[in-house]
């Protein structure tokens, strides 16, 4: 299979030859919604230009000057930006949109498709894996009642959405599967059924393979093991997203295996959040280097990344991965063994590269580290504490208080921790062909939802981008980000009819003051909605509407190049 090569959506701009200067539509036309007078970012990177954009069956009917045409909601957008809208590049709703489909911590943002499956996808899921994940089903009040891709999203299609969401089938998932939580290589008959459990995830419409290859049981999956999987994906047309073995000390080992995979595979490769932590915290540029070196060679590679300095995880990532050996069940066994539980304090302190070590990452270690959430109500009090003030109160060390409150959680809390430059999330973002991601579920202020303490990138991220990034320091022009946000997301997870505001595209559109929009989240304030979105279509249906989140649920389920059920 040729490598689908993207490069600053080129091929995308030598399509649509716009210019400013575009006829009146015909007479007689009515249409569903035109949007007047605003300045047009398409998406591709181009300047601004002036014209109006009429919608009708959900896609972009005509764009120019529309002065004589009619609809049934006409919309006066003078001196506002209209856009594409926003891609998510890795988002993780898929639960929490059964919770609340309206999603507006996203909508807010401008973002009207999400891309979510980083490594443990929603699907191929059986009775085992339900157990393992109870403490978080638990935590939404969900239960799954699906088992395929296919019952998931006819599940998410009955009950509807405020977005479009598209995922990728993991390799953590397919692992889990067939072998289960043990550290082993799989058997050549095990290895066949998880090439299969692909191969059918990928016809129900995965976009493609992830792993999330920090968190275990994915770090006992070998290189060639990934590569094997990649090569099913990459015959379906799908791409390889990977959250990367290592972030730290050992990334550009990582970095190697990916290209690596991607190079074996034959299959363009996605980096998720991109970022330099533990010792190349500051050297960016060193990973950027290596990244453009593959891409040199050959290898189809881009990146997404979201603009904060810190991250947001399970706390039980800072445990060693010998010690998930089994699953969460095991893992609680072995943190309440005192001989286990010296030897996980003795890997946490020792530096090296034969694991992620987000201890020695962590800025000032237990003070770096915040609870995010936690599945037993009486440990609440605790989210948007650091771990050194619970250890302070506990009376005992930082490394104690994290493996008890696991022990107490059932190892279900997640934690965000302090550890990048801000020169360097500056760097990444600069790059061409490094997209956007919260890499956060959709959430809200209210409800159950609200009852979390997020990471502010769950809120915040595109926003902060336009405000911090374009309109305050000017790192990025405003069209260059536009573009991250939409045509180069979409032509990197392979949605030819989205991203760009053009003839015939879907309807997916935002409409924001430029001068405005910004975020609001913060660390220690995290659930409060951006600002400054005034007009978000998503397939033609406003989901804000004059700045206020309307009760449509117009979002579709994006199926890749392989789904047989067209």
């Amino acid at each position: 299979m040729p490598v689908f090569i993207r490069t600053a959506c080129m091929s995308i701009v030598a399509a649509i030859g716009l210019s400013t200067a575009m006829p009146s539509a015909a007479a007689g036309v009515e249409y569903d919604t035109i949007i007047r007078n605003g300045h047009i970012i398409d998406g591709t990177g181009s300047p601004w230009y002036a014209a109006d954009i009429a919608v009708k069956d959900g896609r972009i009917a005509a764009i120019g000057n529309l002065a004589d045409a009619h609809a049934r909601q006409m919309i006066d957008v003078h001196g506002l930006v209209v856009a594409p809208g926003f891609i998510d590049m890795l988002g993780q709703s898929e639960i929490t949109m059964l919770v609340d489909p309206h999603v507006p911590s996203k909508i807010f943002q401008g973002i009207t498709t999400e891309i979510t499956g980083e490594g443990e996808s929603v699907a191929p899921l059986d009775a085992e894996m339900i157990k393992q994940r109870q403490a978080a089903y638990a935590h939404y009040r969900i239960m799954p009642d699906w088992r395929t891709f296919e019952q998931y999203f006819a599940r998410l299609q009955k009950q509807g959405m405020g977005i479009n969401v598209g995922t990728y089938v993991g390799a953590t998932s397919v692992r889990e599967m067939v072998i289960g939580y043990e550290n082993r290589a799989p058997t050549p008959d095990e290895l066949k059924k998880m090439q299969a459990l692909v191969a059918e995830a990928m016809k129900q419409g995965a976009l493609g393979l992830s792993t999330a290859l920090e968190y275990t049981p994915a770090p006992y999956a070998g290189t060639d093991e990934l590569i094997a999987l990649a090569k099913v994906a990459a015959r379906h047309g799908g791409i390889y997203a990977t959250h990367m073995r290592n972030e730290g000390d050992a990334e550009m080992a990582a970095l190697d295996e990916t290209f690596r995979i991607g190079r074996e595979a034959d299959i363009p490769v996605e980096i998720f959040h991109l970022k330099a932590t533990g010792n190349l915290k500051g050297k960016m540029a060193r990973v950027i280097a290596r990244i453009d070196a593959a891409r040199a060679s050959g290898v189809d590679v881009a990146a997404d990344t979201y603009a904060y300095t810190a991250w947001q995880n399970d706390l039980s990532a800072f445990i060693p991965p010998w010690a998930h050996d089994g699953g969460n069940l095991k893992l609680i066994e072995r943190l309440k063994n005192p001989a286990t539980r010296a030897r996980i304090r003795k890997d946490m302190l020792t530096p090296g590269d034969a694991w992620d070590n987000e201890w020695l990452a962590a800025i000032e270690q237990a003070h770096g580290i915040m609870i995010g959430s936690v599945n037993n109500k009486a440990l609440q009090k605790y989210v948007g504490k650091r771990v050194s003030e619970i250890a302070a109160e506990w009376h005992e060390d930082p490394i104690d208080t994290i493996c008890d409150f696991l022990i107490k959680d059932n190892a279900a809390t997640s934690s965000v921790v302090f550890g990048m430059q801000e020169s360097d999330v500056e760097l990444a973002l600069k790059q061409p062909w490094v997209s956007i991601d919260t890499d956060y579920e959709g959430t809200s202020p209210d409800g159950l939802l609200g009852k979390d303490r997020p990471h502010p990138r769950a809120y915040g991220t595109f926003p902060r981008i336009l405000a911090r990034y374009v309109r305050e320091q000017k790192l990025l022009t405003l069209p260059d980000a536009i573009r991250k946000f939409s045509a180069l997301a979409a032509q990197g997870v392979h949605l030819p009819d989205r991203g760009v505001l053009k003839q015939g595209m879907w309807a997916d559109i935002v409409v924001f003051d430029p001068a405005a929009i910004r975020d609001v989240a913060t660390f220690t304030d995290p659930n409060q909605l951006s600002v400054g979105m005034q007009y978000v279509l998503v397939n033609g249906v406003p989901v804000i509407d004059g700045g206020k989140m309307t009760d449509a649920l117009p979002g579709v389920v994006l199926r890749g190049p392989a789904y047989s059920g067209r």
